[in-house]
């Protein structure tokens, strides 16, 4: 028979575009530990609160605190998901829960709040470079691209949002800039989350092919593109390098991948640390680790050797925006009122 939860809980969940996490924790002096984790297909709810009502009446008990972490720009505690057509706020979420001490935040917000709770296992390292007290920066791809800001007020860091995902894409090559006007005739806006994102490897490789860079698309590589989902076809057949098509375009995304990085990192002066979060860096970690990401990261110019000194570590661990809504909550139950 398992032990039945106690209160007081904080109420926890990442809130995605295809999935939903939720999970319980119980909060103390010594640890933070996550219990009784659930996942949901987002799709097939009209909201958060929907899915909140069926976890709860599994787990059976009430809650402090809570903290979502949401795909999507969170204005004044209400959120329109990105990817979801879901309105969510703290006010009708804090009437359905029946507490007063809840937050939304953006996900990469929380993931940024979650890398301060992580061990060092949770990391892979791409460059080791010199850390030193200052700004952090986040940037994750995966459904879609998303960037957040560690603020270093002198002591602590301070996550803050960005979406900066959805500005221009500056492409920094003669084919960079090819891949600019194909994209062009498809999209009103051509931000760098049309390139990395999953959606992303597809609209390069479909680039790459129709133009016929790097020669024709044979029949049983367009079946699997049908037939399987493409980013991960991709990234498959580059791998085994069974494919040349497949091959370029992960190297025409992780140049890009690695300059947008470097970008955001001289925006922020990013001395303490970089981060790659998402889905997607630790699909392909072999190839973030050739060099390439390195060599758009500190293809800077005059001010590359800042970027040589700056630490670049994927993470590796997919719970770190739970962790991150944890450390959050956990900030509200402390304040008074």
């Amino acid at each position: 028979m398992t032990k039945k939860l106690q209160t007081p809980f904080i109420l926890v969940g990442d809130v995605g575009g295809t999935k939903t996490i939720l999970g319980l924790c119980r909060v103390t002096q010594r640890n933070n530990t996550i219990r009784s984790m659930q996942i949901f297909e987002s799709k097939a709810y009209r909201g958060l609160e929907e899915i909140i009502t069926e976890y709860l009446l599994l787990q059976k008990t009430t809650v402090s605190a809570a903290c979502f972490g949401v795909a999507g720009p969170v204005v004044r505690g209400t959120v329109i998901t990105t990817n979801l057509p879901w309105k969510m706020s703290e006010i009708s979420l804090a009437n359905h829960l029946n507490i007063e001490k809840i937050t939304l935040i953006n996900d990469l917000v929380a993931n940024a709040y979650g890398i301060g709770m992580m061990k060092k296992p949770d990391f892979t390292s791409l460059n080791r470079g010199r850390k030193t007290d200052g700004n952090a920066a986040l940037l994750s791809a995966g459904t879609g691209l998303g960037e957040a800001i560690l603020f270093w007020d002198g002591t602590h860091h301070i996550p803050t949002p960005s979406e900066g995902g959805h500005v221009d894409f500056g492409p920094k090559s003669g084919l960079e800039r090819e891949l600019l006007n194909y994209l062009s005739i498809r999209f009103d806006h051509v931000s760098y989350e049309r390139l990395l994102s999953g959606s992303g490897l597809a609209n390069i490789y479909h680039f790459l092919k129709d133009t016929g860079k790097f020669g024709t698309e044979p029949i049983w590589l367009a079946q699997r593109m049908k037939s399987g989902d493409p980013a991960a076809v991709i990234t498959e057949l580059a791998r085994l390098k069974k494919n040349r098509l497949c091959e370029n375009t992960l190297n025409v995304f992780v140049s890009i991948y690695g300059s947008a990085a470097g970008n955001l990192a001289l925006q922020v002066m990013a001395t303490a640390g970089m981060f790659l979060g998402g889905g997607i860096a630790p699909k392909i970690i072999w190839k973030l680790r050739d060099g390439t990401f390195m060599n758009a990261f500190t293809g800077k110019g005059r001010l590359a050797h800042i970027l040589r000194r700056i630490p670049v570590n994927v993470i590796m661990n997919d719970r770190a925006a739970l962790f991150g809504a944890v450390e959050r909550a956990r900030q509200l139950l402390k304040r008074k009122g």
